[in-house]
């Protein structure tokens, strides 16, 4: 109630008819616009967000590593004739787990120093 009787007053006030703008003939004005001005330090703070956000894979990445080994050592205890095949099984969770967190960390590294 209050902003339509706010709104009222204010089209009172206005003249029912403003001219919107003289145009000469023969001036032709184009649009400029000035750059935008970013703040240095609100960029900076912004890479390292991102930076900080894209590491939380490397958390990810030990933890997968320690659930290989672990379940390594639990395969030796249930059969060790198996040692071998176990072994590559491992080392093949390992690379992949390794490989997830170093793509993490190259992610943060290109963020804070490529873009």
């Amino acid at each position: 109630m209050f902003a339509a009787r706010l709104c009222t007053r204010v089209a009172l006030a206005r003249p029912l008819i403003q001219p919107l703008a003289t145009v000469q003939p023969g001036v032709i004005r184009s649009l400029h616009s000035s750059p935008v001005c970013q703040d240095e330090s609100l960029e900076q703070a912004a890479k390292f967000i991102g930076a900080g956000c894209a590491t939380v894979g490397v958390a990810g990445s030990g933890a997968g590593i320690g659930t290989v080994f672990g379940s390594l050592v639990e395969g030796y205890a249930r059969n060790p004739s198996l040692k071998t095949q176990l072994f590559s099984y491992c080392v093949l969770g390992f690379a992949l787990s390794e490989a997830m967190g170093l793509f993490c960390l190259m992610i943060a590294f290109m963020i804070l120093f490529a873009l």
